[in-house]
């Protein structure tokens, strides 16, 4: 039964990503629930069904790949604070380059924020995130999920490039030349983004063992 939860989690995690943001069932969805009410229903089932997807994974028959070590606990915990940030820097933030950004007609190339140091910014947290819970799961169910992941983080941002940049036109290598071009210098962010992500890490680790059942701690 554990390959076979594994696997249908899998498949059920995808399809439940791809389908309600598929015409037609997207405006039917939208119709119903609103954008909104549609936004937060697709949210929870991706959490809900993420949440499974690990849960099987750990469930799975055990196939070690490499040994643990104690040092490995230390990658996914050093990595999900910047992961944090990331995501509290990027959400909701105009990015014409990518998914995930509001109201992109008023994004300035020569303020870009975090769309500055890179394009798809929710995708490099997803990969940096799959990428360090690897580390310390080195068996093969948890290889196979991580790795799916930041697979898919990495493909994904090369696969929204070709789209937006046929979408928008020459447009789109003007915005990103002065995105390049912008300084540094200038703000990236609010203090209470910067406060949002450190919370949201200290409330992932707090709530790591209650969901997952493992101590992300050393």
């Amino acid at each position: 039964m554990g390959w076979t939860e594994f696997a249908t989690a899998f498949v059920v995690f995808f399809v439940s990503h791809s389908l309600p943001v598929r015409p037609p069932l997207r405006p039917a969805l939208q119709a119903a629930l609103g954008p909104r009410g549609f936004t937060l229903a697709y949210s929870a089932l991706s959490l809900a069904v993420l949440a499974w997807l690990i849960g099987a994974a750990g469930r799975a028959p055990y196939v070690p790949l490499w040994d643990w070590a104690p040092w490995q606990v230390y990658v996914p915990l050093l990595t999900m604070l910047p992961v944090c940030l990331i995501l509290a820097l990027a959400i909701a933030r105009p990015n014409p380059f990518s998914f995930g950004g509001a109201r992109n007609g008023r994004f300035d190339p020569a303020r870009p924020r975090i769309v500055r140091l890179h394009r798809h910014p929710l995708l490099l947290a997803l990969a940096l995130w799959a990428a360090a819970h690897a580390v310390p799961n080195g068996d093969l169910a948890h290889v196979m999920l991580f790795g799916t992941f930041a697979a898919f983080a990495l493909l994904g941002m090369r696969l929204i490039d070709r789209r937006q940049q046929r979408e928008i036109g020459p447009k789109w290598q003007e915005l990103q030349a002065a995105t390049v071009h912008a300084p540094f210098w200038r703000p990236v962010a609010p203090v209470s983004r910067l406060a949002i992500g450190a919370t949201l890490f200290a409330g992932l680790i707090w709530l790591h063992r209650l969901v997952i059942g493992v101590s992300p701690l050393p």
